[in-house]
């Protein structure tokens, strides 16, 4: 197994954490936040959008199972990367796409991926791509959140929507347990 890290923001880090979830060959998705100046924030800090930080899930995964290109063709698949710090209702920095690469190759990786989806998406792809910078975990109770309440109402409207058009377009990759 060769494990290797990818971290991306793409909205609320409770719709990528229940996607990725699923993913054949992910080992572990933890939500967090990265990408700004406060050292070790909270959640209310975050959301404040004074921070810097952007809400994002390091995933963990085996690269002999699943590519870091086919993790992201599903990020670019279940969130809108031409909305600048937005994603549906949710506003501000703390919701922008971006992907942290980890290494020369996953930024090469991430520059022809979104350049393909610029041929897919009718507006700008905005997606901020910069090197991986220090990462905080984020609270206990932010972890395994769709799983834990998948019936209170952000997790059914917004989340399940995201799990659903996973497990319908990329059906070949989501785990066979799930």
């Amino acid at each position: 197994m060769a494990n290797e890290i990818a971290v991306l923001g793409g909205g609320c880090f409770w719709c990528l954490e229940a996607v990725y979830q699923e993913v054949k060959g992910v080992q572990q998705v933890e939500s967090g936040y990265t990408g700004g100046h406060v050292v070790s924030p909270t959640y209310e800090q975050v959301c404040d959008g004074t921070t810097g930080h952007a809400e994002v899930v390091k995933i963990t995964f085996d690269n002999t199972q699943i590519s870091f290109r086919e993790l992201l063709e599903i990020f670019f698949t279940i969130h809108d990367p031409t909305t600048l710090n937005r994603q549906g209702n949710d506003k501000g920095t703390q919701y922008r796409s971006a992907i942290y690469f980890q290494s020369p190759e996953q930024q090469k990786t991430a520059k022809c991926v979104m350049a393909e989806m610029a041929n897919v998406w009718d507006g700008l792809i905005v997606t901020e791509l910069t090197g991986a910078e220090t990462y905080y975990k984020a609270e206990e109770y932010h972890q395994n959140y769709f799983r834990q309440h998948p019936l209170q109402g952000y997790c059914a409207f917004v989340v399940e929507p995201k799990v659903t058009k996973l497990r319908t377009i990329f059906m070949d990759k989501v785990r066979a347990e799930v």
